[in-house]
């Protein structure tokens, strides 16, 4: 595999679910280039191809300099929500068919007689079982018959299934039958898709591995086809690069591990947008950010602390209700701490049955698109709203390569103003306070939940929405500070390019801490360590450059529940039980704020995080060279609450600004990606970095 390091470009493609942005990163003179083009839903490798190519031809990049490229998407998200992945069956051991469906007894409303479960991605009528059966320590304790799993596998295929999870109780401690299980599919039906619980969720807890496996088994197909389309694609065009894939985690991985472990994705672009954060932060906020990015489809926001994203080791997919936990369907994967906020520029408003103004979840994304895109979209949305508040320039709406019709803005704000009774005008800026409040309100929770004080964070505004609502959501927050960086637009594509190759590997011991086997907890480490190393080498990196970070899963006996420690390295012997002892102690006190007297502790699981840096990784961060041009480019009719009514503000032109320059607001920032809202009264200076930085009355 050749060095990407010699090649001079990098390219991070990411789709969301109304734009897909297309990066190039020059190493050699420290350039950007960008596009942002409307998601193709029926096809996303025709947004993909449209951007790359307007890329290559009129910025002069050739394909065959690109040494990197690194891809996002909410594809699979999206098909897992739609319910438009693979049909897909599950093999599980006898007596175990309805694990998937009963879940926990733990309901998300406790009150609700009509609450809705999250629905099983296999129906009942694909779920089948076979004798078999593991104890807890993975000891045999019937056999597994190879000819039941023939004759049920043969019924699953006849009713039309085209990917298969197997999930056997206990295979955490011992895969030996789910792997000689998906051997005896492979050779019957070598075409179907397998994924089995040991090798994508390989730890204690039946219904959230089983869960995690069909997952996978559902997207899977899905993964190959589009991976597999979307390189061709790439090749066709020059591209030699190999393609790596931003993983939950923040990290990435390759094709074919991607395609081995696709569920590894669901949070890929998200992930991404909170490592472009998390570096843009690093200099103007002393890395303690809130990393808010907001789309056309949805707004995500991250805790980031000491220029570190929170990682947590589940999250849910699909969920009934948004912030109501239990609600959706469990994945065991690493992924960077977020909430997802159904609040984006495509965002519907309406007026509820008592009349109150009501602003999404249901969004008008890229097809139609807002009633401005002029793509047959007639309801309000936010972005109709920002345009009718002056906010957005119709004229260099995404760098000017979109033509936006006014008129229908104007008409699909109107008529739900006349119902309303308010003019145009009240009820754009109600839409636009609205969607601030509903995300401002979210983040609260999500902030208050990790005992985090919102005070001490800046606001680093990232997405095509993230510039225009920042500035209202930091006041709602009583935030002082908004970092924009510069393409903040696509800077969930930058952050692409920044990431590491990153490999998590879990294990179950499930031992009390003084009765551990030392021996066989060191090898345990060991044997993740050595399988991570094997997958950064097949990333086409050099294992050695590779930090390796053990964690542990621990508990007092008795609870229920774990909480994730980091340990020292290792290796460890019985000399080590006090400083693990501490760790976990030290981690306890930190969320609890005091430990239980004389009480055994167990860990459950063990986990590695194998992480190698890119060549290419090392983007310089520095102002653009400032443009021969006034700053102020012109003025424009802008509604602020503090105003109460329309007047002209400037409009500042991002490329004719350098290090050092300051302004007083109101006003606009505009450059082609998006365009950075300040409200009456703040400042705003270009930092060395290139960031705008926002410091509020």
């Amino acid at each position: 595999m050749h060095e990407p390091s010699r090649r001079r470009f990098s390219l991070g493609i990411d789709i969301g679910g109304t734009f897909t942005d297309i990066v190039v990163y020059d190493h050699v003179q420290g350039r950007r280039f960008s596009r942002k083009v409307l998601t193709t839903h029926d096809n996303p490798s025709r947004g993909v191809v449209e951007g790359v190519d307007r890329v290559l031809a009129e910025d002069g990049v050739p394909a065959a300099e690109i040494g990197r490229v690194v891809h996002a998407t909410t594809l699979f998200t999206n098909a897992m929500i739609e319910r438009k992945g693979a049909v897909t069956g599950l093999v599980t051991t006898a007596g175990f068919r309805d694990a998937l469906e009963i879940g926990r007894e733990r309901k998300y409303e406790l009150y609700d007689v009509h609450i809705e479960k999250p629905k099983p991605l296999v129906p009942r009528h694909l779920r089948a079982e076979v004798p078999e059966r593991m104890d807890a320590r993975g000891a045999v304790r019937i056999p597994l018959d190879e000819a039941a799993l023939e004759t049920v596998v043969d019924g699953l295929v006849h009713d039309g299934v085209t990917s298969i999870a197997v999930a056997f109780l206990h295979a955490y401690a011992n895969p030996a039958h789910e792997h000689a299980a998906a051997a005896v599919i492979a050779r019957r039906f070598p075409d179907l898709a397998v994924s089995t619980s040991s090798d994508v969720a390989p730890e204690i807890r039946e219904y959230e591995r089983t869960s995690t496996a069909v997952a996978n088994a559902y997207i899977k197909p899905l993964a190959r086809t589009y991976l597999d389309a979307i390189a061709a694609q790439l090749a066709r065009r020059g591209i030699a690069a190999p393609l790596l894939l931003m993983i939950s985690n923040g990290g990435l991985t390759h094709v074919e591990e991607a395609k081995r472990v696709p569920v590894q994705l669901l949070e890929s672009g998200p992930a991404a947008g909170a490592l472009a954060a998390a570096w843009f932060g690093a200099e103007d906020a002393g890395g303690d950010v809130l990393a808010f990015d907001m789309g056309g489809t949805t707004a995500k926001l991250s805790v980031v602390d000491g220029g570190k994203p929170l990682v947590a080791y589940h999250f849910e997919a699909a969920r009934q209700k948004r912030f109501a936990e239990g609600s959706g369907l469990p994945i065991r994967i690493s992924t960077i701490e977020l909430i997802e906020i159904g609040a984006g520029g495509g965002s519907i408003a309406h007026l509820d049955v008592i009349g109150l103004l009501k602003v999404g979840p249901e969004s008008a994304g890229s097809e139609p698109g807002p009633a401005a895109y002029g793509l047959g979209g007639a309801k309000p949305t936010v972005t109709d709203a920002d345009f009718v508040l002056g906010y957005l320039n119709p004229d260099f709406f995404a760098g000017g390569s979109m033509a936006i019709d006014m008129a229908a803005a104007h008409a699909a704000i109107a008529e739900v103003a006349n119902e309303a009774s308010l003019s145009v005008e009240q009820l754009a800026w109600g839409i636009h306070d609205v969607v601030n409040e509903n995300m401002a309100s979210a983040a609260r929770v999500h902030i208050a939940e990790r005992g985090k004080d919102p005070r001490r964070y800046a606001l680093l505004c990232t997405g095509g929405g993230g510039p225009l609502h920042a500035y209202y959501v930091a006041k709602k927050l009583n935030l002082k500070r908004i970092v924009c960086p510069s393409s903040a637009g696509v800077a969930s594509a930058i952050g692409l390019l920044i990431a590491p190759a990153k490999v998590d590997r879990v294990a179950t011991v499930a031992q009390r801490l003084d009765a551990l086997d030392w021996a066989e907890f060191e090898a345990t480490f060991a044997r993740l360590e050595a399988d991570a190393r094997r997958v950064v080498g097949e990333t086409g990196l050099d294992p050695a450059t590779a930090r390796i970070e053990r964690m542990a899963d621990i508990r007092y006996v008795g609870q229920a529940f774990e909480i994730v420690v980091d340990l020292p390295p290792g290796p460890y012997n019985a000399c080590s039980l006090p400083e693990l002892m501490v760790a976990f102690e030290t981690a306890y006190v930190e969320k609890f704020t005091r430990t239980p007297p004389a009480v055994s502790v167990e860990i459950i699981n063990v986990r590695v995080l194998v992480a190698a840096p890119v060549p290419g990784g090392e983007l310089a961060i520095r102002a653009a060279a400032r443009i021969a041009a006034a700053p102020i480019k012109g003025y424009r009719r802008m509604y602020f609450p503090e105003w109460s009514e329309h007047r002209e503000a400037p409009v500042f032109d991002r490329y004719a600004m350098a290090a050092g320059d300051s302004f007083e607001g109101p006003g606009v920032v505009e450059e082609r990606e998006s365009t950075l809202v300040i409200g009456p009264g703040a400042t705003f200076r270009v930092s060395e970095s290139g960031n705008l930085v926002v410091d509020l009355p």
